[in-house]
């Protein structure tokens, strides 16, 4: 039977937000020559990336660069890869066969953040998701290759994606997928995603805001 989980991330790299600002005041500092006013604690940093931010001079916070991997559909792929400036590494379906053994014996779709669970909107989706694997394990059954079957994917069908980009990329993702104008599926994942990159890494997204 078709397999419904929600969207996650998981942060990839170990983050120290100190660290993180203290590597971006060095590499900056070089430019000012003023590596002299490098303080023992992260004050420095913070004032200098501060200012930086405020002045839009965010080429040294590209310094940095964080991965994380998204567990959601595979429509998401489809917006994120328009970030020129970022590393991607996407389950593919042209060489998973989801009718193998690993994969539990089913599909694995992504609940709609945008469809009430209890309407009859949800029920007609889910149908159709169950009679897509059972369309695509009777494909299976004939002999068919991947890079066929996933034909008959939907824009639903769970996909991990592995996202990597510097911290001014991130800040630029998060302006344009966080808002309210971006598909509701991304924004369910990237305004916690924004919360948890501000509760570790002071400073460098703090101005970032969504009033709605």
């Amino acid at each position: 039977m078709a397999k419904v989980i929600p969207q996650s991330f998981e942060i990839l790299t170990e983050i120290d937000g100190k660290k993180i600002l203290k590597h971006i005041e060095k590499v900056a500092r070089t430019c000012y020559k003023s590596e002299d006013k490098i303080t023992t604690d992260d004050s420095s940093a913070r004032q200098i990336i501060a200012t930086l931010i405020k002045l839009g001079h965010e080429a040294m916070i590209e310094h940095f660069s964080i991965s994380v991997k998204f567990v959601t559909d595979l429509s998401f792929y489809k917006d994120v890869t328009r970030h020129r400036i970022a590393s991607f590494a996407i389950e593919s379906t042209r060489y998973c066969n989801y009718t193998k053994g690993k994969f539990g014996g089913d599909l694995t779709f992504i609940k709609p953040v945008n469809i009430d669970d209890k309407s009859p909107e949800y029920k007609i989706w889910y149908d159709c998701m169950v009679e897509i694997e059972k369309a695509y394990f009777a494909m299976g059954k004939l002999g068919c290759r991947p890079d066929q079957m996933r034909m008959l994917l939907p824009h639903s069908i769970k996909a991990d994606v592995n996202l990597t980009a510097n911290l001014r990329e991130w800040r630029h993702i998060f302006k344009l997928r966080a808002a309210k104008t971006a598909h509701p599926g991304i924004v369910a994942l990237m305004r916690p995603l924004l919360a948890e990159f501000k509760k570790k890494i002071p400073v460098i997204f703090d101005d970032i805001n969504f009033d709605d």
